[in-house]
């Protein structure tokens, strides 16, 4: 069998270069991988072991790449023994992983509006994005940021005006959503944001769009209910338990409508972004 995504993933031992702690038990590593940072995209991730006693991986996607300085970064909320003892890493120690591994996001130079969807541990692939959008030459994109979380965001956040610091750097327009009280987020599910965001824009201006979204599942498929109601193409980044995440065991597959005809794809591998109406149909 053909597997040319074998190719493009590196097995690397990075050194930590920052490790940097914020609240709720959110954490963001950045590490020394040239070779990942080359060849990441926006919705790719990497397979990484969290301590050397613990054998079993954690799927982790990129928050962002630089490949000339040769780093990358992930961030990620401390669940379970492994992301804890991950989360006791310190910088110049050495973390083995896998990457970049996936699909990512395809952006549509003919659809340069693009509407960024983050929910929670779901924002990295989406600031990945915004930043690739926002220093890409040739295509003049149009990216807007909406994102939700429950626990304060892990970014510098300008309160008065509700927006993230690093988005209003890179001159993405961004609005945030928390249901907990958050300073500088609206009261809310982020969905409802983009939603009366999308309805106050010029309908003619929805040719021009595409949605593109990563967070729980409850989140994407209210984000393919906007993407349907105001017939937008969308694509989703899924969040998924993985073992091998290298498309060998087939633990991470789900249900996708190609033509027509229900298969069954990889998250690790064929995805993890695919077009939304494939995912969920309406």
């Amino acid at each position: 069998m053909n597997k040319p995504h074998r190719g493009t993933i590196h097995a690397i031992d990075a050194e930590i270069l920052e490790h940097r702690a914020y609240p709720g038990g959110q954490f963001i590593a950045r590490l020394r991988a040239p070779a990942c940072a080359r060849t990441a995209s926006a919705g790719t991730f990497v397979h990484l072991q969290c301590a050397p006693g613990i054998p079993m991986r954690r799927p982790l996607s990129i928050l962002r790449a630089n490949a000339a300085e040769g780093w990358v970064e992930v961030l990620y909320k401390v669940v379970g023994p492994g992301l804890q003892a991950l989360s006791r890493a310190e910088p110049g120690e050495t973390v083995s992983f896998l990457g970049p591994i996936g699909q990512g996001f395809r952006p549509d130079p003919a659809r340069p509006i693009a509407i960024l969807i983050g929910g929670g541990v779901g924002i990295p692939p989406l600031m990945f994005l915004a930043e690739v959008l926002a220093h890409s030459p040739g295509v003049r994109w149009e990216p807007t940021a909406f994102f939700g979380s429950e626990l304060p965001f892990p970014f510098a956040v300008n309160v008065a005006g509700g927006t993230l610091t690093q988005l209003d750097d890179w001159h993405v327009p961004s609005q945030l959503a928390s249901n907990s009280g958050l300073a500088g987020c609206r009261p809310g599910f982020v969905t409802e944001l983009a939603c009366t965001w999308i309805a106050a824009r010029p309908t003619v201006e929805r040719a021009r769009m595409v949605i593109y979204s990563c967070g729980p599942t409850p989140m994407l498929k209210a984000v393919q209910k906007v993407a349907d109601e105001f017939s937008i193409p969308s694509q989703l980044c899924l969040e998924e338990f993985m073992a091998c995440a290298v498309g060998g065991c087939a633990g991470c597959v789900v249900p996708v409508r190609i033509d027509g005809q229900r298969q069954m794809k990889r998250v690790c591998v064929d995805g993890p972004v695919f077009d939304g109406a494939a995912v969920y149909a309406a």
